[in-house]
């Protein structure tokens, strides 16, 4: 049976933003089957390229972010709100609207705009520690406010506090039991004297700052009983790739990474929200190194919210040439008791179960007659 109506999802801008959408649409139809879902996203943003490979009906508008260091590019802000609320009320007057999530970043704006303009139910989801500038500016008519991080009610207006329901970022839970690690090894090549594996990766572009300390450290002070995953990021690779050995793999770009999270002891990475969600979904220690330019240093409050449950240690990129992140791997490589410790941290700190809780959450609180 099919609703009578459509539920809108903003989302896009980043990739951080944009890749939630897709898992709770799955969980939206799969506990309304008929649900008809349509997503709104900006042409300058990933969704450009995301969006047309998904199945999910979609509209592109001329979308601009708050140009907080160029204030005088915000007229460019200002003209493509305008075009954008007349294309979604096109839209709705093709497809009326029976509620709205906006999963934070500019993309979003438009759309939840309209909905708070003209009364219509809408719905939040906040991937980071601390609430972004989208999120906190709707938060106060939002039927609920999800968010990935406890730490994030805090950083919410007080009277958007109680509203806001702990869920975890959606992502796609890791199988049940987990892989045996062992054959998951020998699947990748390592010789057997390897017995646990370091994965180092910067985000799908990749990170020269990670991969320089990488270089610098992994082929001449890896302990001899570790192998490694590298994944350098496809602009990286050729410069890299001399790195590999028996004990090593360096690749541009891994997907599915389930792949590499079914194999891997201990991870470097970013401090992304769905990175680390993943991450302590597979209950894999990390070392975090923020992305210095994170809108609103978010990535920094990611990792110290891990790092305050033990779940990993950090790493701060400006750090990185004094040979930080060799020493503190030189410390966990060798720390078994720490791993274990890290790695049943991370594992508390999962909801494999997020995209099914929001589903549910917004399903019971919209009229789907």
């Amino acid at each position: 049976m099919r609703a009578a109506g459509t539920f809108y999802i903003a989302r896009g801008g980043t990739g951080g933003h944009l890749y939630p959408g897709p898992d709770i649409a799955d969980a939206l139809v799969h506990q309304r089957p008929g649900l008809d879902i349509m997503f709104i996203g900006a042409h300058r943003g990933i969704e450009k390229s995301v969006l047309p490979t998904t199945r999910w009906r979609h509209e592109l508008l001329d979308l601009h972010p708050l140009y907080r260091t160029r204030p005088w590019q915000n007229l460019k802000t200002v003209l493509g709100l305008g075009t954008a609320l007349k294309s979604i009320a096109r839209l709705a007057a093709e497809s009326r609207p029976i509620g709205v999530l906006g999963t934070g970043g500019y993309a979003a704006g438009a759309l939840l705009g309209y909905a708070r303009l003209h009364g219509l139910p809408y719905f939040l989801q906040e991937q980071n520690a601390v609430a972004g500038l989208t999120v906190k500016f709707f938060s106060g008519h939002a039927r609920q406010i999800f968010v990935g991080f406890p730490e994030a009610i805090q950083t919410l207006p007080k009277p958007a506090r109680e509203r806001a329901l702990v869920t975890g970022n959606p992502i796609a839970p890791p199988p049940q039991p987990l892989p045996d690690r062992s054959a998951a090894r020998a699947a990748w090549g390592f010789p057997d004297e390897v017995k646990r594996i370091l994965l180092i990766f910067g985000g799908s572009q990749g990170s020269r700052a990670i991969n320089d300390a990488t270089a610098a450290w992994l082929p001449h002070r890896l302990p001899p009983d570790w192998g490694a995953i590298w994944v350098t990021g496809k602009g990286e690779h050729a410069r890299l790739a001399h790195n590999a050995t028996d004990r090593v793999r360096v690749i541009a770009y891994q997907q599915p990474m389930a792949q590499a999270y079914a194999t891997v002891d201990l991870a470097v990475a970013r401090a992304g929200a769905m990175s680390t969600a993943e991450l302590c979904a597979w209950g894999i220690p990390m070392v975090l190194i923020p992305l210095p330019s994170a809108a609103a240093d978010h990535q920094t409050k990611n990792a110290a919210a891990l790092v305050r449950a033990d779940a990993a240690r950090l790493v701060l990129q400006e750090t990185l040439a004094s040979g930080a992140l060799g020493s503190t791997l030189e410390d966990l490589c060798v720390d078994a008791a720490a791993l274990a410790r890290m790695a049943a941290a991370a594992r508390g700190r999962a909801r494999v179960d997020a995209s099914q809780v929001i589903a549910a959450s917004i399903l019971a609180s919209i009229d789907l007659q």
